[in-house]
């Protein structure tokens, strides 16, 4: 458990020291990759509660690394969109040397 406490910490500290974002920042910004998505679907897919999710993509969007547009069919549904920025961040994220410990790998390649 220690391995995984300390594993933790140290990736978060090089993506906020690197990057500015936290890991699950990282997270929805990988899970968002090129498609536009709605809330609940990128809380599924990086395992977080809607109500965690939705402070996610709160300091995301603060940080203009990802837009919110409403749905095309159902105007009360938010869907969300890398911005420019994001888009390099993520492409950053993809091609730096940050050490993932193996077991957290795939939560950050999809």
């Amino acid at each position: 458990m220690r391995e995984l406490i300390n594993a933790m910490a140290e990736l978060e500290a090089q993506l906020l020291g690197r990057y500015g974002v936290t890991p699950n920042e990282a997270m929805a910004l990988c899970c968002l990759g090129g498609d536009t998505l709605t809330a609940s679907c990128i809380s599924e897919n990086i395992g977080l509660s809607p109500s965690n999710t939705s402070k996610v993509l709160r300091s995301i969007e603060k940080k203009s690394l990802i837009v919110r547009s409403m749905g095309d069919t159902d105007r009360r549904q938010m869907r969300f969109t890398l911005t420019a920025k994001g888009q390099q961040l993520l492409l950053d994220l993809k091609n730096e040397e940050i050490e993932i410990p193996d077991f957290l790998r795939p939560l950050f390649l999809q």
